[in-house]
């Protein structure tokens, strides 16, 4: 919910192994209901407005989606007050695959939060996004982390970790995510121009 969700790389799809996911989602569902939600001028506030009225609404219509679609609303999923672009922290559960909120960007404080049985089970549903800008994982088991690194197609997979930046660390997409890399030496490539010389030596 970093910069109220408004993120290219926002993690708001969280896959939850089954056997914790009760007990997380009601972890998240709690700090949600207590994160500080006002003006950027207060040192207190944890969570600001949407950049525009034209936001706010989008967000609000992938919220009204997700409870159309059958998701349940944990927390949140509300306009709070009556002046500024505001939406509520939301956590969704019981979210399916083909669920809206699930596979289109919201760009807004919205999570939708799913269980997943074994590794490749969720391999395979994570990279079956037509986005793959960047994702997380939270492990004990650095094997593990290997190997779900490996598998996902994704720019960026932080272990253990999110959102962390380095000016010599590239930063791009797979698939709908975007095309070339941004810092690192791999940018220099996009302010480079090279040149194909053929000659036929048989004259």
């Amino acid at each position: 919910m970093f910069n109220q969700g408004q993120v290219c790389c926002a993690g708001s799809r969280v896959y939850i192994q089954k056997k914790h996911y009760d007990n997380v989602v009601a972890d998240m569902a709690s700090h949600a209901k207590n994160i500080k939600q006002g003006i950027g001028l207060d040192p207190s506030t944890q969570i600001g407005p949407l950049v525009s009225e034209e936001q706010q609404n989008r967000v609000m219509g992938y919220i009204e989606k997700g409870k159309n679609e059958g998701a349940e609303v944990l927390v949140g999923g509300n306009k709070p007050g009556e002046q500024g672009y505001f939406v509520s922290p939301t956590i969704f559960a019981g979210v399916e695959e083909d669920m809206t909120i699930a596979k289109e960007e919201i760009f807004g404080p919205v999570i939708a939060a799913m269980p997943f049985e074994d590794l490749d089970d969720v391999i395979n549903r994570a990279n079956a996004s037509e986005y793959g800008l960047a994702a997380g994982l939270w492990t004990s088991d650095i094997a593990n982390a290997h190997y779900v690194a490996g598998k996902l197609r994704a720019g960026t997979v932080w272990v253990n970790c999110y959102n962390a930046f380095d000016a010599a660390s590239p930063f791009g997409g797979y698939k709908q995510s975007g095309i070339g890399r941004e810092m690192g030496s791999y940018a220099l490539e996009n302010y480079s121009e090279v040149k194909s010389v053929w000659i036929n030596l048989g004259r």
